[in-house]
């Protein structure tokens, strides 16, 4: 009997392990291991029952009192049971040691998905590294990596072909990393990496294909060629990876073949192009400026540019949305809608040009609906595109389909699987969903990617919030970055605190500065003090001032509170949004 228990026991503690860490990557959600563990414990006291009064003979499963002295083999089973509780007890500590050197490592490198299945990683899948520049000038580098880019544009277009995304991708420039780490990390079979010099009007590009795991070359090519052959250059390096991959071009209704290429084919305008994408990365007011200016020029150089003008589009509404407030940010948007409506009617089968109309429709217009149909419209047109995925997720999330949500986030990590800034939005939508387990567990690898990132923090804030824990709040508001984010969430954990004091004047100073450019937020103070009528009160200033935490309300577990409270449904009509959600409200 006391084998039988440590058998049990042993066999429980194995399956809860690996249900807890695998769980997570296929959306299950966290009360899976609660309930799992609570039903073994009730089902305990049974097999203790069982154990007592069954034995197994070789005739079957017999009452003990059934089994005659001498054609017992207790002795033989007892001998079995050993050797099953020691296999179970192998398997409970290899899982133990996996969660601790595989797993946890895995989730602060940034791919909770990819870290536990090196053998789950496709054949069929690669990274287009940044080609080195060797042109000895820095300025160089905006020709090597638009190359690079263009390759990652290309090859994403092939049925079955697992291609990373530019921002995952290129924070491996000049890694030390070896190649399987590399590969580890981004999950894929393959890298692609090579060098460009430029001399003049003669162009050297040299591309490896690598095999990540074993280190071996697939594939090499050096090419030679006029510096103005550079698009046809870079079509023959990618039909040689996809054969090498025996990847074939997508091809079903619906999909068309996508360029960021200037349509009269000018490497200058392409360059400019390059230039804008490389500042609007950077994301800062004076960046996008830049970005700006760059794109200004693509277009100025070719007016037929739509890529151009859906990223000219995109970059005025960034800067709205981010920097600048009242005429300048109306001004602001306007220029944005009528670049995207350009590079639409240059181009209606560009998936840049829809989704940078969904955009405005999205944060300047607020039209749900409108922003969720060209979403839509765009994956269509580019369905591996991980950047469509996150803006679809983004929307379902705003109409309150946030289990949807949270699936399509995650495809589009698979992408992706260092964007730190989608991790953060996968722990909202995991927070909205009730699994504050999993959601900081999120953005705690958005904080280890990118650790000094605004709004981070905060959101860690919120997620301790919702455990409960009034001192791991604080510690996370505090350890936001100077600026509105870093009050907002020291005003957000106060609330839950002993400190009524400092609870009230955080939220005095809440009001004193920032009662024009976050209503929203003084919302969610007034939520989690439990005052509705100051909630809806604020609700209201932020719709009058076109407030884009609005987007939140399907989605935010402290204003949803109030969900049954006839003033909510009255106020999601008026914005335009569901009177019904998914999410989980706070307790």
């Amino acid at each position: 009997m006391l084998r039988a228990a440590v058998l049990y026991v042993g066999a429980v503690w194995a399956l809860a392990q690996g249900i807890a860490q695998l769980g997570p990557s296929f959306g299950a959600p966290e009360w899976i291991t609660r309930g799992f563990v609570i039903a073994a414990a009730v089902g305990f006291p049974f097999w203790l029952v069982f154990a007592w009064i069954y034995e197994f003979t070789p005739q079957g499963i017999k009452r003990e009192s059934e089994v005659a002295p001498g054609e017992s083999i207790t002795h033989r089973t007892g001998r079995k049971l050993d050797f099953a509780i020691i296999a179970v007890l192998a398997v409970a500590v290899l899982l133990l040691l996996g969660n601790q050197f595989v797993w946890h490592k895995g989730i602060l490198q940034g791919s909770p998905a990819l870290t536990m299945a090196a053998a789950m990683i496709p054949q069929k899948s690669v990274a287009v590294l940044p080609f080195a520049n060797e042109s000895g000038k820095q300025d160089e580098r905006f020709f090597s990596d638009g190359l690079s880019d263009d390759l990652i544009n290309a090859l994403s277009q092939f049925d079955g072909l697992k291609v990373i995304s530019r921002n995952s991708a290129f924070q491996f420039r000049d890694s030390k990393d070896t190649a399987a780490k590399i590969g580890q990390l981004l999950g894929v079979a393959h890298l692609l990496e090579g060098s460009v010099q430029r001399a003049g009007d003669e162009v050297r590009i040299t591309a490896t294909l690598v095999n990540a795991a074993e280190g071996s070359i697939a594939w090499s090519q050096r090419y030679d060629r006029p510096y103005t052959d550079l698009f046809a250059l870079q079509d023959e390096i990618t039909t040689a990876v996809a054969d090498a991959l025996k990847a074939k071009l997508l091809s079903a209704p619906g999909i068309v073949v996508q360029s960021d290429r200037p349509p009269g084919g000018n490497i200058d305008a392409y360059m400019a192009y390059q230039h804008g994408i490389a500042y609007a990365a950077l994301n800062t007011e004076a960046s996008l400026h830049q970005a700006i200016d760059a794109f200004s020029e693509a277009v100025r150089l070719d007016p037929k540019y739509a890529a151009a003008y859906a990223r000219f589009s995109n970059t005025w509404a960034n800067l709205a949305a981010q920097f600048l407030g009242g005429a300048q940010a109306a001004q602001a948007y306007a220029n944005a809608r009528k670049a995207a409506a350009t590079a639409l009617t240059l181009d209606p089968g560009s998936a840049l040009a829809h989704q940078a109309r969904a955009y405005v429709l999205l944060n300047a217009d607020m039209d749900w609906r409108g922003a969720e149909a060209e979403y839509r419209q765009t994956l269509q047109l580019a369905p591996n595109s991980a950047g469509a995925q996150f803006a679809l997720s983004n929307t379902l999330a705003v109409l309150g389909q946030v289990r949807q949500a949270v699936g399509l986030i995650r495809k589009a990590l698979v992408g992706d699987p260092r964007h730190a800034q989608w991790y953060y939005w996968l722990s909202a939508y995991l927070s909205a969903a009730g699994q504050p387990d999993a959601a900081r567990q999120a953005i705690g690898t958005a904080i280890a990617l990118q650790p000094g990132a605004s709004t981070i923090h905060e959101q860690l804030a919120i997620v301790e919030i919702l455990r409960g824990d009034a001192k791991a709040a604080l510690a996370a508001a505090q350890a936001e970055p100077a600026g509105p984010w870093h009050d907002v969430a020291m005003a957000l954990a106060l609330q839950i605190g002993p400190d009524r004091a400092a609870a009230d004047a955080a939220l005095k100073a809440l009001l004193a500065k920032y009662s024009e450019v976050a209503p929203y937020q003084i919302a969610e103070v007034y939520a989690l003090r439990r005052d509705p009528d100051n909630t809806f009160k604020w609700l209201d200033r932020a719709w009058a001032g076109h407030d884009p935490g609005v987007q939140s309300l399907l989605y935010d577990p402290f204003i949803l509170r109030y969900k049954d409270d006839p003033r909510f449904a009255a106020f999601a009509r008026k914005v335009g949004l569901p009177t019904t959600t998914d999410a989980v409200a706070m307790k």
